[in-house]
Order: structure tokens, then C-alpha cells, then sequence
């Protein structure tokens, strides 16, 4: 709200109210959607327990999806009410009255969860080359946290910056499902954007499904 005072009371499209709303939101959203590490697969593949999910009669990428996507429901209501109870308290929000955006908004942050989840997938494969993977994961951290619009919105990154994020498939995990909430993309332009996280979704997946296949082909037990 001080860096939008700063800017004259109007930054990228947002007043002090609705930047306010977005922080609030994108608190409400970061556990959910997960947008830090996780480590189970990694460690699981350095343990050698990674040749147990092998052996199960399920597919694995679709077994930790799933279990994920349990997570997320599981958290979404007491993770996300809080901050937007504190916040309509204490700044209000500046939300829709219709019903279209909730709904769409729903869609976009399970697809984010997906995403997100395709992400820290691919991450957690590194260990079947690497043996330490805290740079990885450091890396991974610092790159999501920014680009994905957690620190600031997305809208208000330089010319440059905004490119680099149009490029990743992080906007999709934070900065598209608020927009969508917000209402701030509407009709056409929220269909985009949930057109957006879908092709990330599917890409991610499938990229992650091969690599996976290519490290299980030579699985090495580091010790356990």
C-alpha cells in the first residue's frame, strides 16, 4: 500500500485497496498451491524406496498428483479463511459480487496446484542424477517465489522482467488464479489465462512423466 502511495495512488491498474486484496489473496493461496519445496520423491529416490513405487500397481506420477491434489483440498478453507478474514478486518477487500469469477477462480487455482505440483516433480527428478539437490531446490525456491507474483504482482515487474515470467510457468501458480478471483481478467482474458495454466498443466506432466521413465531405468540406491 506505501510502494502504490508512492506511485500517486494508482500502480499497474492497483489502488492501495486492491493491492491490499491481493496480498491477502496470494497468502491465502501460497499453501494450497504450494508454491515452496517438497522433497518426499527426492528422498524417496536417494533411499532407494523409489523401486517400492515401482512395484505398486499404480502409476506414480499419478499417485503423488493425486495425493497432492488431497492436500490442497484438505488446506484450502483453514489456510485461506484466515488471511481473508485478517484482511477484511484490517484493510478490507476489494472482491466481485458476482458468482463467475469464484467459480472460474476455482478452476484456475486447482490447475495451479497442478502446475505447481508438475514443478516440484521435475525438481525432485534431479536426484536420480544429482546427489545433493539444496542448490536445486534453493534455486527453484527464489525463481517461483518472485516470478510466480508472491513478492509483488507480477503486472508491476519492468518490461524485461515481466518477459522472463511470461516464459515460466509460474504466473500460473499465483498471479492467474488472483487475477481471476479479483476479477481483474474477465470473460475472454480469464479463459486465456486458464487456457494458459491447462497447456502448462499437460506440458510439465508430460515432461516429468518422461524424465521420470528415463531416471527408473536406472535407478541407483544411494545407501538405506
Amino acid at each position: 500500500m506505501g510502494a502504490i502511495g508512492a506511485a500517486g495512488g494508482m500502480l499497474a491498474g492497483y489502488d492501495a485497496l486492491t493491492g491490499a486484496t491481493y496480498a491477502w489473496l496470494a497468502q491465502a493461496l501460497i499453501g494450497p498451491v504450494n508454491v515452496f519445496t517438497w522433497s518426499e520423491l527426492a528422498e524417496r529416490i536417494r533411499s532407494g524406496d523409489i523401486a517400492i513405487d515401482l512395484a505398486r500397481p499404480i502409476d506414480p506420477q499419478a499417485g503423488y498428483l493425486a495425493a497432492d491434489l488431497g492436500r490442497a483440498a484438505f488446506q484450502l478453507v483453514p489456510r485461506a479463511a484466515p488471511p481473508l478474514v485478517v484482511g477484511a478486518l484490517v484493510t478490507g477487500l476489494a472482491l466481485p459480487a458476482e458468482l463467475l469469477p469464484y467459480l472460474l477462480g476455482l478452476v484456475s487455482v486447482t490447475l495451479a496446484v497442478v502446475v505447481s505440483f508438475a514443478c516440484r516433480w521435475l525438481v525432485n527428478l534431479a536426484a536420480f542424477w544429482l546427489l545433493d539437490l539444496r542448490g536445486v531446490m534453493t534455486l527453484y525456491l527464489v525463481a517461483s517465489n518472485l516470478l510466480c507474483g508472491l513478492v509483488v504482482p507480477v503486472h508491476w515487474f519492468p518490461p524485461w522482467l515481466a518477459t522472463v515470467a511470461a516464459w515460466t510457468p509460474f504466473p500460473a501458480m499465483l498471479q492467474h488464479p488472483i487475477d481471476i478471483i479479483m476479477g481483474r481478467a474477465a470473460g475472454p482474458e480469464a479463459l486465456v489465462l486458464l487456457g494458459e495454466q491447462v497447456a502448462w498443466a499437460i506440458g510439465l506432466l508430460v515432461v516429468g512423466r518422461a524424465v521420470f521413465e528415463i531416471g527408473a531405468r536406472k535407478v541407483v540406491v544411494q545407501g538405506g
